[in-house]
Parts: C-alpha cells; structure tokens; sequence
C-alpha cells in the first residue's frame, strides 16, 4: 500500500482544506453557473477538474519542476493564462451588449464541450497550479513505497474528487439565481457583463501574481 493512513488522512483534510478556501477556480464556477445554470456549472467542474488531472500527471512526470526553475517558462504560462481568461471577460461582454440571442445558454453537446475545453484551457494555463502540485504533493510521496509516478496520479485524482464535490455544491447554489436572471432580459444582460467582469478580473490578477506570492 502506497499511503499509511496516518498520511492519507493528513493529506484529505488538507486537501479539503485547500478546496473550500475561494480562489479563482471559485470564482469561475460561480460565473458559469450564474451565466448558464447548473449544468453548465456542472461542465465547468468537469474542464477544472481534468486540468487538476492534467496537473498531477505533470507533476509525476517532472514538468512542473520546469515552472518552477524557469522563470521565462512561469511567465509564458501565465501571460497566456492571463490573456485567455481576459479574451474570454471581453467576449461575454459583447454577448451582453449584443442583445437577448445571444445571452440564453445554447443546448446541445456542442455548447457543453465548448464549455468544458474553456474550463480545462483556464485550469491548464494557471500556472500557481503546478506550483502547488510541485510544493504541496511531494510531502504526501513516498519515493521508498515504489512508483512515485503512480502516488502522485493517486493523490491528484483524490484532490480532484474533492474539488469536483465542492464545485457541484457550488454549482447547485449559484445555477438556481442563474435561472432566474434566465428569465429577464435586462438582468440576463447584465449577468453577462458581471460574468465578463469576473474573467478579466481574474485575468488581470493571473497577470500581476508573481512567483514569490505561491
């Protein structure tokens, strides 16, 4: 066994921990729930959670290291990440501005795999990410236990676990006042715009976090 309980119940409740305190993965599932309902909030965790996947599977295989020792490699990530989630602020804006067709939530597969690629993208370019699966799981690993590579899989697909729970009660909270805006243009409008605002808020943070601040 690749976890003594003692260090699988550290990890949990810090991991549990580290969900429930807001961030901008809070931030973005509260968005998308408000903008869409609960099922596109549900989409949304999904895309977040398979980044959070995504991120362990980095870090067992050493490409988080590359964040943290490169600084040209932390600043490309986080630019990008930052211009994403901005490009993303000023599209849901014109939607608003753009008139009642455009502010209903399209049905469809179409619209649900657009949503979660957005979530998986916006997981995916947060560097701060990498850095805590490079600063956080390590602690939890136990080289002398045998396959490193598979306990960081395992202690990432935990956090995701609990950061998809999280973010569904979140979801639930947030998509029920999403349909009801739903149901006022005037208020629909301005729930894209305030959508619009958080993502380039969020952007703007992305881009002015420095390193040191992990």
């Amino acid at each position: 066994m690749p976890f003594d309980t003692t260090t699988l119940l550290t990890y949990l409740a810090a991991a549990a921990l580290l969900v429930v305190v807001p961030g901008p993965g809070t931030a973005w599932i509260l968005g998308q729930s408000v903008a869409g309902g609960i099922r596109r909030g549900f989409v949304a965790a999904l895309g977040l959670e398979t980044a959070t996947l995504l991120h362990a599977l980095a870090a067992s295989l050493g490409l988080s290291a590359l964040l943290a020792t490169s600084a040209v490699a932390y600043e490309v990530v986080k630019y990008a990440g930052a211009a994403y989630l901005v490009w993303l602020g000023f599209r849901a804006w014109r939607e608003g501005r753009d008139g009642q067709q455009n502010l209903r939530p399209a049905a469809g597969p179409w619209r649900a795999r657009t949503v979660y690629l957005h979530s998986v993208v916006t997981g995916v370019l947060n560097p701060k990410v990498a850095l805590f699966f490079l600063a956080f799981l390590p602690q939890f690993v136990h080289p002398e236990r045998g396959l490193a590579w598979l306990q960081f899989l395992v202690l990432g697909a935990l956090l995701s676990v609990i950061g998809f729970a999280h973010s569904c009660m979140l979801a639930l909270a947030a998509g029920k006042i999403g349909n009801g805006v739903a149901r006022s243009t005037r208020l629909a409008r301005w729930r894209q715009r305030m959508l619009g605002t958080v993502f380039i808020g969020l952007g703007l943070r992305l881009a002015l976090q420095s390193r040191s601040s992990t």
